[in-house]
């Protein structure tokens, strides 16, 4: 048993509480993590908020770097040093998802009992299955990757979840291609990677969508060729006549209803919409079919990425070595663990790309 500081949130929407929790040790095919770096995701704050549900007390926090500390009966892919990074990416590797290469939509996800635990011996819900906005975690050995000594944690534990959705979304998910046209609607942290990955696949023309200017010129930065406002009076008139034509992909990056609600628009005859950014529970978007019927397009979910870890993480992490991926200038701002609502306030901003906790 280890003694840990964690934040945790207690109700739905309050600021989180540092406290000391005790972290049990790994179980059969566990690993514990001494978490270095985890970055705050809009999905932990949407969860602090309650717009998902879920039961309290929680540890939250899923983008995360760090170093193994111990491993479980059964583990032999890890061993305590090694850098790692921490998803909540957690599979079975055997069932008929993990196996056509869909682990992100296990069937059949291990179940381990809750890590964390206060004074009274009462659990603690580990949150997305990572708790780590904590000093130490627990995790199933599903959810690490190995990292190559040298990478900056902070830059490191934003594979955990920013860059495989974005970049996933856009060369798993749309599966763009050479000469192809991208609107990417959204250029916050997940959108700059759609646009980084959007870019490597080959896209003729990648047209950001932003309700801020500042972000539209950020975008260019990450590899987009155009950037149009959000609040003009018809933004997908606005993307036809810089491309000439609709988009053959257009992934919405943000969980904004009327980013969904307009992003048809943008499409081309035959092309696909990918929705990437998650809207509270219960929040409703519309469409009119016959318009997909007619025309061909398609419509479909990314959720982190439909990433396979050991496939995709040794590649963005090459790209990032040769110097073709940006991942230190997503980092906006580091914070230690006592000033983690005032990094929550400051993502919910809309200003950061990503702010890091360093422990």
């Amino acid at each position: 048993m280890t003694q840990v500081k964690a934040a945790v949130c207690n109700a739905f929407g309050a600021p989180l509480g540092v406290e000391t929790l005790t972290l049990r040790a790994p179980g059969p095919g566990e690993v514990e993590v001494s978490i270095e770096a985890c970055a705050i995701c809009h999905s932990d704050i949407t969860y602090i908020d309650g717009g998902w549900g879920g039961d309290l007390p929680a540890v939250f926090g899923h983008e995360a770097a760090g170093r193994v500390t111990a491993v479980g009966p059964g583990v032999t892919g890890a061993a305590p040093g090694d850098a790692v990074l921490v998803t909540l990416i957690r599979a079975c590797g055997r069932c008929a998802r993990c196996a056509s290469g869909r682990p992100t939509l296990c069937a059949d996800p291990p179940r381990t009992p809750p890590p964390f635990t206060r004074a009274d011996g009462s659990p603690v819900v580990q949150g997305l299955d990572c708790g780590a906005f904590a000093e130490r975690t627990v995790v199933h050995e599903s959810q690490i990757a190995p990292l190559p000594e040298g990478i900056p944690m902070a830059a490191a534990a934003l594979l955990s979840c920013g860059v495989i959705t974005g970049l996933g979304a856009a060369v798993n998910t749309a599966r763009i291609r050479p000469g192809e046209v991208a609107v990417v609607i959204g250029a916050g942290g997940v959108g700059l990677n759609a646009i980084q990955g959007a870019r490597l696949a080959g896209a003729a023309r990648i047209i950001a969508v932003d309700t801020n200017p500042a972000k539209l010129a950020a975008a260019r930065d990450f590899g987009a060729t155009d950037g149009i406002l959000a609040t003009d009076p018809k933004p997908w008139s606005a993307a036809r006549k810089i491309a000439g034509r609709g988009a053959d992909a257009v992934l919405v990056t943000v969980g904004a209803i009327p980013a969904y609600d307009t992003a048809p628009r943008y499409l081309a005859p035959g092309g696909r919409l990918v929705a990437v950014g998650m809207p509270h529970s219960g929040a409703t978007s519309a469409w009119e079919p016959v318009v997909l019927a007619a025309t061909g397009q398609a419509i479909a979910g990314s959720f982190m990425g439909d990433t396979v870890l050991a496939r995709d993480i040794p590649w963005i992490l090459d790209l990032y070595r040769q110097g073709r991926l940006r991942l230190d200038e997503l980092v906006s701002g580091r914070w230690p663990l006592d000033a983690i609502n005032d990094a929550i306030a400051d993502t919910r901003s809309g200003a950061a790309r990503r702010n890091v906790l360093i422990f």
